[in-house]
């Protein structure tokens, strides 16, 4: 009878263990998730400042093509943030 009662109680805690560490994992990703984005936009954005400065003529493709990037990144981002979010609430 004890050591029926030991059992479960071992499995309760294993089952909260795990969740515990897929909360962290999550929350971890996220804030990678986060922090690298915003790294890869300013690097985008410090880029294209200094194309546009060594070429003023081509200020307007450089421009379009900067906020491609960071729409890419931004989007990737939000999916992976997502992601998170799921393994947190699910």
């Amino acid at each position: 009878m004890l050591s029926a009662i030991l059992s479960v109680l071992l499995q309760a805690t294993e089952a909260a263990a795990r969740a515990n560490f897929a909360e962290f994992g999550a929350a971890f990703g996220a804030a990678f998730t986060a922090i690298g984005a915003a790294y890869g936009i300013s690097r985008i954005g410090a880029s294209a400042m200094e194309a546009i400065a060594r070429q003023p003529e081509a200020s307007g493709d450089i421009r379009s093509n900067m906020i491609v990037s960071a729409a890419l990144i931004e989007g990737v981002s939000f999916f992976a943030v997502i992601v998170c979010a799921l393994v947190l609430f699910v």
